[in-house]
């Protein structure tokens, strides 16, 4: 069995609320690394984001259900001054409660090299703050 490789990706989410699909980089990174001389392709993908203000969701995206997602957040974290955290934009606090309830871990199973996904599941970078435009995702692979 091989040891666990790592890397990051620097993604552009800009100065708007965004769901940003991130399958394409995970299932990019997974054929490198689980594809490699010496790997059986079965293991783990762990997506992992290092900041306080941000999660990462594995759900349906392109019908709709992303911008459920920013609507349902804007409504349990509303954008207000009712926040103690306060700097940077208006309600920039709740940005800090969001990785409680969209964490800013997800594990993915890989078999042969491949995600190991539902039909119509994505993993999704979610960021409600406004303040940072680049945001890194740690991308891990635990070999089987």
């Amino acid at each position: 069995m091989g040891r666990m490789r790592s890397e990051t990706v620097s993604v552009r989410t800009g100065g708007s609320e965004v769901v940003h699909d991130l399958t394409a980089q995970c299932a990019s990174f997974v054929r490198d690394v689980a594809g490699s001389p010496g790997e059986a392709g079965d293991g783990l993908l762990h997506v992992f984001v290092p900041h306080a203000t941000a999660g990462l969701a594995i759900l349906e995206t392109g019908a709709g259900s992303d911008a459920d997602l920013l609507t349902t957040l804007g409504a349990l974290l509303p954008a207000d001054d009712r926040w103690r955290h306060r700097h940077g934009t208006p309600g920039h606090g709740r940005s800090h409660v969001l990785p409680a309830i969209v964490p800013p871990y997800a594990s993915v199973p890989v078999l042969a090299a491949q995600l190991a996904l539902g039909t119509w599941q994505s993993i999704c970078l979610v960021d409600l703050n406004v303040d940072n435009a680049v945001r890194t995702v740690r991308l891990s692979w635990l070999p089987g």
